[in-house]
């Protein structure tokens, strides 16, 4: 499944991507996120509480960094498992451009995620619409602590 949405942003586009690459503020902005800590300069361990549909499930795993292009956008990909309940992983291709107004900055992103085991027997509508929550959750969160 695939979800493209973007965000204006009243920020210069180096902040942006200061925060797309502190843990922090990545950790405050993913739903449910209880851990969230460095590996290496491009990877993180993560630890997730979701509720998928009825299902409530602790998914843990790791976060990588990848095509980074400074301070234009880089791919944020994940993957995890959350015990009987199945796996799950995805990704986030995040383009950063500046406004015409050379003020702010155009946050746009294309996410692709899969699911599998149980989790993915909840059928495919149900998985895409709360994926698409989830991708909204995230960004909408990041937007929030940008604004702080």
């Amino acid at each position: 499944m695939e979800i493209k949405e973007s965000y204006d942003l009243p920020l210069p586009i180096e902040t942006v991507w200061q925060a797309l690459n502190d843990e922090g503020f990545l950790k405050n902005s993913i739903p449910g996120c209880e851990k969230l800590e460095r590996i290496s300069p491009n990877e993180l361990s993560a630890e997730v509480k979701l509720k998928i549909g009825p299902m409530s499930t602790r998914f843990k795993g790791k976060v990588n960094l990848s095509d980074l292009n400074p301070p234009n956008g880089y791919t944020i990909s994940g993957s995890g498992t959350g015990g009987i309940a199945g796996a799950a992983s995805g990704s986030a291709k995040v383009f950063l451009s500046k406004m015409e107004d050379g003020e702010g900055t155009i946050l746009s992103y294309q996410v692709k995620a899969e699911v599998k085991g149980k989790i993915a027997q909840l059928g495919s509508r149900l998985i895409h619409s709360t994926a698409k929550k989830l991708a909204k959750k995230f960004f909408s969160n990041f937007v929030q602590e940008l604004s702080k």
